[in-house]
């Protein structure tokens, strides 16, 4: 019997599933909910967050069931009827991976359906980062509690590579006591031979599983988004993929891909519309962070004024001859930032944090003239253990999360 198998896989991955080290966004979400969703870019962890809370509260009870919505089995059967099944005999929790594959294009709908139909069920359920919730077909959203789940930051790597355990700061502890922070740290850990290896390879948490090619493992990875992901979650027509596929490469070998809309659009051979909707399809996909004017104007909040690859790590595994440690460095920054704070260019630093902090990044022995004159300025240095007034070392800026 098919929900057989669901149970039995069910029972073997929970089984297999290390809970040796936990992250720690898995405390910020509210399990108890009736309804959670964690939504993420692929390879970011979601599905380990999963099953390490089936593990940890529910054990071998029988209460709870994990089940991913790409299984074949879903291509005959409906999820409906797993849930009939699974409350029947005394299940009460569903943990529910890639929604967004899940041969139905109601899915949405029938988990609404599945919320209302049974009061005593909790269900948490994984889905891609381009995940499209319509409330006005299933009002999902007041349901519902959302967390974006992110990769792996710096002070995260370093406890699962056994490298250090550290405490994480926010920015405005960063910005006025990081000497303090840097003294704490630095003796403990080779802090700059470390952040080299992160921004190699270390923000997906499959890095030190050695049985996986990471950087095959994020190829893939991106083919499987744009072939897969991105239509199932949109609608999207086949030559619209293969341009935005065409503009990724593009943006691969260039990054930060300074855009010019109506030169890329007539290198594509598309419209300029066209262009901006691929350009937010790769943002929604997290495979690009869109770094858009600090001003508001509709022509300047439109149109992006960089292109970052969404982290260094993609960098080197899609373009490891073009690297340029300076866009790597910007890239690192406004990755590690954009999870919790707006991120905009401001034309006078490469950065400008909640309309309030401007921030330059460079190397050792970059200076301030470019933002002296600018209140709330800091610089952002790479290869330095320890900062100096306004000067911070950039690795710390990845102790956030």
């Amino acid at each position: 019997m098919w929900i057989d198998d669901i149970y039995n896989t069910s029972e073997r991955l929970v089984s297999s599933i290390s809970t040796d080290y936990v992250r720690s966004v898995y405390d910020d979400i509210k399990w108890e909910s009736r309804m959670v969703c964690l939504k993420g870019a692929r390879g970011v962890g979601k599905t380990t967050l999963l099953l390490q809370r089936m593990k940890q509260c529910h054990g071998k009870s029988g209460e709870a069931v994990y089940a991913t919505l790409d299984d074949l089995c879903f291509s005959d059967h409906r999820l409906a009827e797993l849930v009939e099944y699974h409350y029947l005999h005394g299940g009460r929790y569903m943990f529910l991976d890639e929604v967004h594959r899940y041969p139905s294009n109601n899915w949405a709908q029938e988990l609404k359906n599945i919320y209302d139909k049974y009061p005593g069920m909790h269900i948490a359920f994984s889905g891609s980062s381009v995940l499209v919730i319509d409330s006005k077909k299933a009002d999902l959203s007041r349901r519902c509690m959302f967390y974006d789940i992110p990769g792996l930051s710096f002070r995260e790597y370093l406890e699962m590579s056994g490298a250090g355990s550290f405490k994480a700061y926010t920015l405005e502890e960063i910005l006025e006591n990081h000497l303090d922070m840097e003294r704490q740290i630095v003796p403990q850990t080779n802090i700059i031979l470390e952040f080299e290896r992160y921004l190699q390879k270390g923000y997906y948490p499959f890095f030190n599983d050695e049985t996986i090619d990471y950087g095959m493992a994020l190829r893939q990875m991106v083919s499987t988004v744009t072939d897969t992901d991105l239509p199932a979650a949109f609608d999207v027509e086949y030559a619209t993929i293969v341009k935005l596929k065409r503009l990724f490469a593009i943006i691969s070998h260039t990054v930060p891909f300074v855009v010019n809309v109506s030169a890329t659009a007539e290198t594509l051979g598309a419209t300029r519309s066209t262009v901006e909707k691929m350009l937010y399809l790769l943002g929604q996909a997290r495979l690009v962070n869109l770094l858009y004017s600090g001003k508001a104007t509709l022509r300047q909040m439109s149109k992006p004024e960089k292109v970052y690859l969404e982290n260094p790590n993609l960098m080197y595994a899609l373009s490891p001859s073009d690297v340029n440690i300076g866009t790597v460095r910007e890239s690192f920054f406004a990755n590690q930032l954009s999870w919790s704070h707006s991120l905009s260019y401001s034309g006078d630093g490469d950065f400008l944090i909640d309309d309030k902090y401007t921030v330059e990044v460079g190397g050792r022995r970059k200076s301030f003239n470019q933002i002296k004159d600018i209140p709330n300025s800091f610089l952002a240095i790479d290869t330095a253990e320890y900062g100096h007034i306004n000067k911070i070392p950039l690795w710390l800026f990845g102790f956030m999360y």
